[in-house]
C-alpha cells in the first residue's frame, strides 16, 4: 500500500504542482507582452485597443494556475498518508517539508493568484500594467518556486531518515 500511496503522491506533485510552477512563471513576462491602447493620435490606429485575444494567453496561464492549485490540495493529502503509511509523521525533514508546503500554499493563494487576477483585469479593462507590479509578482513566484524546489530536495535527500535512501 506504500509504493502506491507514494506513487500517488509523486503523480500528483508532478500533474498538479507542475503546471501552477511553470503558468506561473510565464505569466509575469505574458502579461508585459499584451499591447495596450495608444493614446489620441500618436499613429495610425492611434486609441484603438487591443483586441479581446490579445489577453487570451494571459487569461490561460490564470486559469490554470488557479485550477491547478485547486487539484495540488491531493498531493498533501497523498503526502500525509504516504507518511502515515512508512511511520515517519514525526521526522523533522517530513515536518520540514510539511512546512514548507504550507508557506508555498500561502504564498499562491494569498500572494500569487491575487495578483494575477488584478493584472488580468487591467489588461481586460485595456489599462496599462505597470514593470514593477509584473516584477514584484515575478518576485512571489519565484519564491513559490523555490519553496517547492526545496520540498522536492527534502522529499528525495530526507536528511537523518532511516529508510536508506
Amino acid at each position: 500500500m506504500t509504493k502506491i500511496l507514494l506513487s500517488l503522491h509523486v503523480l500528483a506533485a508532478i500533474l498538479a504542482v507542475g503546471p501552477v510552477t511553470v503558468a506561473a512563471s510565464m505569466y509575469p513576462a505574458a502579461v508585459r507582452k499584451v499591447p495596450v491602447a495608444l493614446p489620441s493620435g500618436a499613429g495610425a490606429g492611434a486609441g484603438e485597443a487591443a483586441g479581446p485575444g490579445d489577453v487570451s494567453t494571459v487569461r490561460l496561464l490564470h486559469r490554470i494556475c488557479r485550477v491547478y492549485a485547486g487539484l495540488g490540495i491531493a498531493v498533501p493529502v497523498l503526502g500525509l498518508a504516504t507518511a502515515a503509511a512508512m511511520g515517519v509523521l514525526g521526522d523533522a525533514w517530513l515536518i520540514a517539508s510539511i512546512t514548507l508546503t504550507a508557506a508555498a500554499a500561502g504564498l499562491l493563494i494569498a500572494f500569487v493568484l491575487p495578483r494575477q487576477e488584478e493584472l488580468l483585469e487591467e489588461l481586460a479593462d485595456r489599462r496599462p500594467v505597470e514593470h514593477a507590479r509584473t516584477a514584484r509578482l515575478a518576485m512571489f513566484t519565484g519564491l513559490f518556486n523555490l519553496l517547492w524546489a526545496t520540498v522536492t530536495v527534502l522529499m528525495i535527500v530526507r536528511p537523518g531518515s532511516t529508510t536508506g535512501a
